[in-house]
């Protein structure tokens, strides 16, 4: 049945109520696809078969007898190796991370994942720490661009967005602390949301603080408000996550766009070179929204690029996560991880606030600009994905990833709900993304122009033609 590695969470779900196939069925076919798929793009760290076969087994008993205990009773799911799971560790990509203890926790989104009886397929491969926007580390290697395996899947979920581009389950989470989400999947051509931040708890706390969301990686926007409305649950653990939802996200998706008033920023104000494919390919999902309803007016956000400030706060964020480790486990670090952590050592108390003071200027200013607008459309990346094994394109004159990434860590800063929509390809086949942003609190409005775009044809690329798929 490897048919069914092409069938979204929502796909899945109806078939399991209509008794097409079960739990066991679609489990099988995601592992066996898995295997499959690991020794190219190297998307996972760890598959627990004999686990996501007895969930399976479990789930397809409920729905036999017509209880299913959730909104995604037996859907495979991949969990990206920063957040807990249960059962075996989380070692963050780093030879540093003792793989022996007790690991008896759930992150609160694979806690609520768990609750509504996902089926957790294993832990999708990440940087040391999530600490740069491509995906090798130290541990595991290099992780590869399903549509070119010489290329990067981008990062830092980079695992999470190759595993749903190439059918090893419809949904995966990531975590996104400066594109981590979108980027990987502007890569690897699937939909990804950073929500609102706050909106999905985390747990335990990020040593990037309050830049870092958890988020959906997923087939299409559907998917992701279902998971949305599952993974945005409560838990006391986080003292910073937002209230409870109100409405569901998945009813949110109605509507269309018809009447929306739709920035479009094509470069950031002429900050950001943009490659000619990608701009092409995202002006024409744009002028779809247009044909759809919605009021698009060229308009640009009021800010220059504060990759200065957001540096400060990465680079403490890399300090913190290395700070208790002695000379021999700094050794065992990624190079690119220990230089930058050593940066962000010698920061001060004062370049810190100064970074907060430039930070809390930045949502004042998109604050203002979503009085006007109430989405923002920009290219997610401006370059489709380059060479695997790298930090930054070669020639590129680029220190940090940040160099390439222009278009996603400024809303880390302002914790706004951003997503990255596959709107084509350029001229080598290789994805290209469009990046929706609302204000604080608006995740609807992100999800539910994705939708349409999803509905109209706009959005979706073909699947990827890596052998075996």
């Amino acid at each position: 049945m490897s048919e069914l590695t092409e069938l979204t969470a929502v796909q899945l779900v109806d078939g399991y109520r209509k008794g097409e196939f079960s739990p066991v069925d679609a489990t099988r076919a995601a592992l066996r696809r898995a295997e499959e798929i690991q020794p190219a793009v190297n998307a996972f760290v760890r598959l627990d078969a004999d686990a996501a076969l007895a969930r399976a087994g479990e789930s397809t008993d409920r729905w036999r007898r017509g209880e299913p205990t959730g909104l995604l009773d037996g859907v495979p799911v991949c969990v990206k190796d920063v957040l807990l799971l249960r059962g075996g560790p989380t070692l963050r990509g780093s030879r540093t991370t003792d793989p022996q203890g007790r690991w008896d926790e759930d992150a609160p989104s694979v806690a609520r994942l768990r609750e509504h009886g996902a089926v957790f397929l294993g832990k999708t491969t990440t940087p040391e720490f999530g600490w740069k926007g491509v995906t090798d580390s130290p541990l595991s290697g290099v992780t590869r661009n399903p549509y070119d395996v010489s290329r990067t899947a981008g990062g830092s979920s980079g695992g999470s967005a190759a595993a749903v581009a190439l059918g090893a389950g419809p949904l995966a989470l990531g975590t996104d602390g400066g594109g981590s989400v979108r980027i990987p999947a502007a890569c690897c051509g699937i939909f990804g949301l950073k929500p609102t931040y706050g909106r999905v708890p985390l747990y335990p706390a990020s040593a990037f603080g309050t830049l870092a969301h958890v988020g959906p990686m997923t087939r299409d926007a559907a998917d992701a408000a279902l998971m949305m409305d599952v993974i945005s649950g409560p838990d006391a653990r986080d003292w910073s996550a937002l209230g409870p939802v109100h409405g569901s996200f998945v009813e949110a998706l109605e509507g269309g766009v018809r009447g929306l008033r739709v920035a479009y920023s094509a470069s950031l104000g002429g900050q950001v070179a943009v490659r000619p494919a990608v701009a092409a390919a995202v002006r024409r999902a744009v002028q779809r929204l247009a044909e759809l309803g919605a009021y698009v007016v060229e308009a640009d956000p009021d800010f220059t690029d504060p990759v200065d400030a957001f540096h400060v706060l990465w680079l403490g964020g890399a300090a913190r996560v290395t700070q208790r480790l002695g000379p021999r486990q700094r050794e065992l670090l990624d190079p690119g991880l220990r230089e930058v952590s050593g940066e962000g050592a010698r920061l001060s108390a004062l370049d810190y606030l100064a970074a907060v003071d430039v930070r809390m200027d930045l949502g004042r200013r998109t604050g203002r600009f979503h009085e006007s607008y109430d989405v923002l459309v920009t290219p997610t990346l401006p370059i489709p994905a380059f060479e695997a094994g790298v930090e930054v394109p070669k020639g590129s004159g680029h220190r940090h990833w940040t160099g390439w990434t222009p278009f996603t860590y400024p809303f880390n800063m302002t914790q706004q709900p951003a997503a990255s929509v596959p709107v084509g390809t350029d001229p080598d086949g290789l994805p290209v993304g469009l990046q929706i942003v609302a204000a604080r609190h608006r995740d609807d409005l992100v999800l539910r122009t994705a939708h349409a775009l999803y509905e109209a044809g706009a959005a979706g690329v073909a699947p990827p033609g890596l052998a075996g798929s």
